[in-house]
């Protein structure tokens, strides 16, 4: 609600006040819309079970009063915390860094447990304090409980001074906000420091590949470099391993199981980081690519080495780094590693193979206000089942599994109704060949299909 979409229009067709009021307003309708319905079906359900109609007054009246209150003192905040990532410049410069530690710092409070001990000191310590007034504006429905009538007079009188104060500063914030320049980020020795380092790149790859390889290599790692949002997608795995989190820590080790886990998710973010959508990453310079002398091999050699270039050295470091912290021998850790850097190679031939096969040339939603081209959902789908159906495969032969997961499948089948099968041990291993043989020929079925679809490709 602090940043508004096309602010120059919006700012010279009406005045800043009407702008800043409209902005609340909006906001307020558009949360009522989805939380004062429930409201009124609990509560009214809670005084169905009371006995009474105060409840069903008395609640959506105390969440209509703390959405009026927290939606322009929300202005305030949203407006601040936006100006100082966008406008003063010591934020600004490092306002990537600033966003991922904090980002960081919230998920990992909440798998470590640190939060819930925040959040009960802070309800402990406001509880008191002119927020709990509201509390007792509820018990006014709830006729076994007597308010506090002073605290339900301050939750009214606080609200009616607070609104107008927060809209007032709500207005003077945003005129320093919406107003202001943007920081610049970028002085004259950034553009020669960016050079350099993609001369470095370049002199690096100049051993044994070819320049149009080594270009469109080059250009790629720098796009994503500086547009890193396109890169969102490739982190949302990681929101599942705040889950194992707590483990991790009172264990005091990494399980084995873990360790496995974190190694598939480098293969697989290895696949997705360049590979995944090879022609709708293009974006506009699709049709000139197109109609350049770029062929096939070049534009998909590119994409994999930037992918390995990335993918090998993490795959190195997490591989050896889990494995030595669990409980895996020395023998397993080395197995681990091979398998990981093996799969950081192969999984961009598999990725650039499905991305081409299932492309994606619009952009969509990352932010309330940031887009970027990503992959289709089916490619993510198609990719993911191409990464981890092997790798399960893999595992069952490795540990000779087969006859007790076979038992497993089995069970779970009879669970289910008119259905009478048995999976045999034999017949899940010849499964487990036939799903790890797939999974070995994908990736360079994948890189052929893909150069094809680059050098057949016609934009219409």
């Amino acid at each position: 609600m602090w940043n508004l979409d096309q602010p120059a229009l919006v700012l010279l067709s009406a005045p800043l006040r009407s702008t800043v009021i409209g902005n609340i307003v909006a906001e307020i309708l558009l949360f009522a819309i989805w939380l004062v319905p429930p409201v009124v079906i609990y509560s009214a359900a809670f005084a169905s079970g009371a006995g009474t109609v105060l409840p069903a007054l008395a609640i959506p009246f105390v969440a209509v009063l703390l959405l009026i209150t927290a939606v322009p003192i929300g202005f305030v905040a949203g407006t601040w915390a936006r100006h100082l990532l966008t406008v003063y410049e010591p934020i600004a410069r490092y306002r990537t860094p600033v966003i991922v530690l904090l980002a960081v710092a919230y998920f990992g409070s909440i798998a470590t447990g640190w939060f819930d001990t925040v959040a009960s000191f802070l309800f402990d310590l406001v509880g008191d304090g002119p927020l709990g007034w509201f509390g007792h504006v509820v018990f006014l429905g709830i006729p076994t409980i007597d308010p506090d009538p002073i605290a339900v007079i301050g939750a009214l009188v606080g609200t009616a001074i607070l609104i107008p104060v927060a809209v007032a500063i709500g207005i003077v914030s945003a005129r320093i906000h919406w107003y202001a320049d943007p920081a610049r980020i970028q002085d004259d020795s950034e553009p020669a420091a960016a050079g350099e380092g993609t001369d470095r790149l370049s002199g690096f790859l100049d051993r044994g590949l070819s320049k149009p390889v080594r270009t469109m290599t080059v250009t790629t790692i720098r796009r994503t470099k500086r547009s890193p949002i396109r890169l969102a997608y490739a982190a949302y795995p990681l929101f599942g391993m705040l889950f194992f989190a707590q483990e991790i820590i009172e264990a005091g080790t990494v399980p084995s199981y873990i360790a496995v886990l974190l190694c598939l998710y480098v293969v697989w973010g290895t696949g997705v980081l360049f590979a995944l959508n090879p022609l709708g990453d293009f974006g506009r310079a699709l049709p000139a690519v197109m109609t350049s002398s770029v062929a096939g091999k070049t534009a998909v050699r590119s994409r994999l080495i930037a992918s390995a270039l990335v993918g090998v050295p993490l795959a190195i470091v997490v591989s050896l780094s889990v494995g030595i912290i669990s409980p895996l021998s020395l023998e397993e850790t080395a197995i681990l590693a091979a398998g990981t850097i093996l799969g950081a190679i192969v999984a961009p031939a598999l990725a650039v193979g499905v991305g081409s096969a299932f492309p994606r040339f619009g952009s969509v939603s990352i932010t309330s206000n940031k887009e970027a081209v990503m992959p289709s959902k089916l490619a993510f789908l198609v990719y993911s089942a191409g990464i981890i159906l092997p790798t399960i495969a893999a595992v069952v032969l490795y540990t000779d599994a087969a006859p007790v997961a076979a038992q497993i499948a089995t069970a779970l089948i009879a669970a289910l109704p008119e259905l009478e099968f048995t999976i045999t041990g034999d017949q899940l291993t010849l499964a487990a060949w036939a799903v790890l043989i797939a999974g070995i020929v994908a990736p360079p079925v994948g890189y052929r299909y893909a150069v094809e679809q680059f050098d057949w490709y016609r934009i219409d």
